[in-house]
């Protein structure tokens, strides 16, 4: 995920170096690809992310081959939402520009 190398989170009081690690990510089925779970565990990041139907069924195919599903938490992915809609009503309102 090439835009979490772009992430400086100051610290409280600003002094000392920037951390670049998030707290944790919720993100959208989009984005639940091996690739993009792994460079979020080598970052150490804890991540939501829903599965894929089609990984769900490939994975069930597979058998014990198919390895141990990804956790997910409802209870922290639900905030994913309300964080959406607030980001889209900051960007529907004209004077604040996101991009």
């Amino acid at each position: 995920m090439w835009l979490l190398d772009d992430v400086a989170v100051t610290r409280p009081g600003a002094i000392g170096r920037p951390r670049e690690r998030l707290d944790s990510l919720s993100a959208d089925k989009a984005y639940s690809s091996r690739g993009n779970r792994r460079s979020l565990r080598a970052r150490r990041i804890p991540h939501d992310i829903p599965v894929k139907d089609d990984q769900k069924a490939n994975r069930a195919r597979r058998g014990s081959r198919g390895g141990r599903p990804p956790t997910f938490r409802p209870h922290r992915y639900r905030q994913h939402n309300t964080n959406e809609r607030l980001m889209n009503r900051r960007k529907q309102f004209r004077a604040v520009a996101t991009r």
